[in-house]
């Protein structure tokens, strides 16, 4: 009896070590944002939700939890938290919450402002500047290494093609060119802030590319797919889907292609291997010409191997 439970013993105590550095590596990662970040509008909302922290107790996984299904497929260790609250900008998180960011040490963030920059003077990227100064001094007062991301979101169509919008007569590709202008001004404002993740660029390259329908206004046609929601400013599943790939990239250095078409997430939220596959190849288009990744010839795809998508444990 003796000889049979000292190995036993060992054994265990051997998994215990194992799982306890594999926890060890696993590194933080909080989201900050709004209904951009907690995927407002989609069956993204609520995905996956006891696979990451939310830190106002909603229940949210978003696209923190798109990011983690990514990493758990990849191999990576990532605890992922979010902090989000709809319709506001970093101004609400550090008036309202900079007790909860601030107190703790992040290993990575990514953040976002509000839609339009400011909402009360759209385009105009002053309060996104020095909020995400602000944010950035208040994160790495408990981690001086930190790496902070601002992610640049998308063009929306509601401000671009109605009257009432503020880029109405103009194009998508306007609009997200002078969010990406504001959010490369605001990276440049702190040091601890290493750079831009270009979801608005690889939303206009799903869009010139012909992935995506560039007006949601007049139907979706055949072959591709709306990026936007039904109030055509939130994001559709396809739209979170791309996002959270960008990010992926951005954030880990790893080519989304890797995922393959027949990648987990993308078949539970209903998406079809060639819909994923394509997402994928944009999002890894733009990280290569945004200088994120190096160009690299396409990774074999083994996703298509596997039978179900793995059970989603807190």
């Amino acid at each position: 009896m003796k000889s049979r439970t000292i190995p036993a013993l060992a054994t265990f105590a051997a998994t215990v070590a194992a799982f306890a550095a594999g926890a060890a590596r696993a590194e933080s990662i909080l989201f900050i944002g709004n209904s951009f970040t907690y995927a407002q509008g989609s069956a993204v909302h609520y995905y996956r939700a006891g696979t990451v922290t939310d830190l106002n107790g909603e229940g949210i996984g978003g696209l923190p939890a798109l990011f983690k299904s990514f990493a758990d497929q990849s191999g990576l260790a990532y605890d992922v938290y979010l902090e989000t609250h709809g319709g506001i900008g970093l101004d609400w998180h550090l008036a309202n919450e900079a007790g909860v960011l601030g107190s703790r040490s992040w290993d990575r963030v990514v953040m976002h402002g509000y839609s339009t920059l400011d909402a009360k003077h759209p385009g105009d990227p002053a309060l996104l500047v020095e909020t995400s100064r602000r944010m950035a001094e208040l994160l790495a007062a408990k981690n001086p290494a930190i790496d902070i991301r601002l992610l640049a979101t998308w063009p929306r169509a509601d401000q671009v093609y109605p009257a009432q919008g503020a880029w109405h007569g103009k194009t998508l590709a306007a609009m997200n060119a002078d969010l990406r202008a504001g959010y490369d001004r605001a990276a440049a404002a702190a040091p601890q802030i290493h750079g831009v993740v270009p979801v608005g660029d690889a939303w206009m390259r799903a869009v010139d590319a012909g992935v995506a329908d560039p007006d949601p206004y007049d139907g979706t046609a055949a072959g591709q797919v709306d990026l936007w929601t039904y109030d055509h400013y939130h994001a559709s599943n396809f739209g979170y889907y791309l996002e959270a790939l960008v990010v992926f990239g951005s954030v880990t250095g790893h080519d989304p292609r890797a995922l393959g078409a027949g990648e987990c997430s993308a078949y539970e939220l209903g998406l079809s291997p060639a819909q994923a596959g394509a997402l994928e190849r944009v999002a890894y288009q733009q990280l290569v010409a945004s200088g994120l990744l190096k160009e690299a010839p396409a990774p074999t795809d083994h996703s298509a191997l596997r039978q179900r998508c793995a059970a989603a444990k807190p």
